[in-house]
């Protein structure tokens, strides 16, 4: 069954062998050092000049992002023979979450070595790769992505730029615009979308010295204000047939594929913008004091802090846990096969489920970090000489960025009953033999000695509750369950749950196996919260929907079935928070 789990939504079905679990604790030495490399670049070259940068200076960006690539951080995932490093997963997740101390420039940094980079190393031919990667991977070139316009946002597949063959057959004349295109100031390499004879939506490498290539103004933003974001303008310009990306007409497996990446490593950018939130919240309620002592004296600041610190151990268990899974895929392909890199996209879309998860649960994690970092500094908070200021106003993007939550939440049942649907999951056999069980059900004791068995067992019970109501949800709606937003929404938040849950659990449970219980009971007690507060969510949502769907014996059945799952020991939250704040305090930040 562990094979099962580790399948791309597999976790909903079968519990994964707690080895088969990669955890930040799991981290390499090689990794490490690039963590810390990462770190050293932005404390002594990026930070000095953050206010320079926060008032757009883009040619400053440029420098910094080609001094980057000299380190080799624009080269992660570029393979060697095209002048990358071509790193694991885990190592380019660092150098994501490392990079955000340095504010916008990770964005510029993000969209280059992301999105930009990203459709050509899966997607480009031989020849494409041969000709853009060196120079992407050094900084000599960078690179954006253009796939949002102004009439077509999570709807992508309705753009309306055109591409028209030429009648000598050697050029694309393209024709159109791109809305909120981040590094349109300064990229010299554009990925841009399509359509073909009005249909065919297919990607292109437009460069930016092409004749009919230009850029609207820069967008006054809200956050991010480092960052370039301007309109791409295409007229009549001339795009050789040779930078068709991919095939004609498929352009939509580009766009989702690299959608599912950037979901991921935006995760990880909001994993490193919370610890941030989380230092500059205890700094200042060590040092401000008021009727006489220090806000981090006061109660409700500790469970604040402490509030803060368990959302992100959660959010960083389920970013490095997702990682590994696409590490582990992707190690079993051959790299020198010619068809690796469309394998390796394969590996990734096999995760898209996680990503999308991991992209709602990281951006509001990181929302409400920084909410509550600003008010723990009070009126001071508001003030942009705090740089928990910035933190708040960058953040709101994040649940845009990379489709909207909204759209997210929907895609996450979706791509589920998808998979099952072609046969990659065995979700509707699950779902029916546990139909009768439930009937049955009789909820298991813990001892209280076993050190989060009570956890796995409610885990175990929330994977039960979504199989429950999802199975009912598309029994009822068939294939018109996608139409009942609402009732797609309460299973999106449950699976959300359920993988975060588990995440922190056996990261847990890794830990305590590896170091003993003493050296874990930190991260313990941050799982144990989580899992009892996420439960009672779990059970509202479920409630929602079957009230929604259900009607008479049928809805009190699964009302009565849903309360059973649902009966377990209660936690003492307050007493367990006041702990984990102490150890906050004592470190001075985030900690495990």
């Amino acid at each position: 069954m562990s094979k099962l789990a580790n399948r791309g939504g597999g976790f909903l079905l079968a519990s994964p062998d707690v080895d088969d679990v990669f955890t930040p604790e799991d981290f390499t030495e090689e990794q490490k050092m690039i963590a810390e490399l990462t770190e050293d670049f932005v404390e002594g070259e990026v930070v000095p000049h953050e206010e320079q940068i926060e008032r757009q200076d883009l040619n400053l960006t440029v420098q910094l992002l080609k001094k980057a690539g000299g380190l080799g951080l624009l080269a992660a995932d570029v393979p060697e023979e095209y002048g990358g490093t071509d790193l694991d997963k885990i190592s380019s997740t660092l150098i994501t979450e490392k990079l955000v101390r340095g504010g916008s420039f990770a964005l510029s940094h993000g969209a280059h070595v992301g999105i930009g980079s990203l459709p050509i190393i899966l997607f480009g031919s031989e020849e494409q790769k041969q000709r853009y990667l060196p120079a992407l991977a050094s900084g000599e070139k960078l690179a954006a992505y253009c796939l949002t316009e102004a009439s077509s946002g999570s709807d992508a597949l309705g753009a309306k730029t055109t591409a028209v063959l030429s009648e000598d057959g050697k050029h694309y004349v393209m024709n159109g615009s791109k809305q909120f295109i981040t590094n349109a100031g300064f990229a010299d390499v554009f990925i841009v979308y399509a359509k073909i004879d009005g249909d065919k939506f297919t990607a292109f490498i437009v460069e930016r010295d092409y004749p009919g290539v230009s850029t609207g103004p820069e967008e006054q933003k809200m956050g991010i204000k480092g960052s370039s974001t301007r309109p791409l303008i295409l007229e009549d310009v001339p795009v050789p047939v040779d930078n068709v990306l991919g095939e004609i007409g498929r352009g939509h497996v580009i766009a989702f594929n690299i959608l599912n990446i950037g979901r991921y490593k935006l995760a990880a950018g909001c994993l490193g913008s919370a610890k941030w939130a989380i230092r500059l919240a205890v700094d200042y309620a060590k040092q401000r004091k008021q009727f006489g002592k220090a806000l981090a004296e006061f109660p409700l600041i500790r469970k604040k802090l402490a509030d803060m610190a368990i959302r992100t151990f959660v959010m960083e268990s389920m970013v490095y846990r997702t990682g590994g899974l696409m590490d582990a895929s992707m190690s079993k392909l051959d790299k020198a096969a010619p068809d690796y890199s469309r394998k390796a996209a394969k590996a990734i879309e096999e995760y898209a489920i996680e990503c999308s998860i991991n992209k709602v649960f990281a951006s509001e994690a990181l929302d409400y970090a920084a909410d509550e970092g600003v008010q723990i500094h009070g009126g001071y908070g508001y003030i942009q000489e705090y740089k928990i200021e910035q933190i708040y106003r960058d953040s709101r993007i994040n649940r845009i960025f990379e489709g909207t939550n909204e759209i997210n939440r929907l895609l996450i049942p979706a791509a589920l009953l998808r998979k099952a649907l072609k046969g990659e999951l065995p979700l509707m056999d699950v779902t029916q033999q546990l139909q009768q069980e439930l009937i049955t059900y009789i909820p298991q004791m813990m001892m209280e000695e076993e050190p989060l068995a009570r956890e796995s067992a409610m885990i175990e019970a929330a994977k039960k509750i979504f199989l429950m109501v999802g199975g009912s949800a598309v029994e009822k709606y068939r294939f018109e369950l996608e139409q009942e937003q609402e009732i797609v929404e309460c299973l999106a938040d449950v699976i959300i749950e359920v993988f975060a849950m588990e995440s922190a659990v056996l990261r847990a449970r890794k830990t305590m196996g590896r170091n003993g219980p003493d050296q874990a009971v930190n991260q313990a007690e941050m799982a144990s919260v989580y899992v009892h507060e996420a439960f009672a969510r779990i059970e509202s949502r479920a409630r929602t929907a079957i009230l929604a769907m259900e009607e008479g014996d049928r809805q009190q059945v699964q009302i009565s079935i849903l309360k059973k799952l649902s009966r377990w020991a209660p936690l003492d939250a307050i007493g367990t928070k006041r702990r984990i704040a102490s150890r906050i305090l004592a470190s001075g930040g985030y900690t495990t």
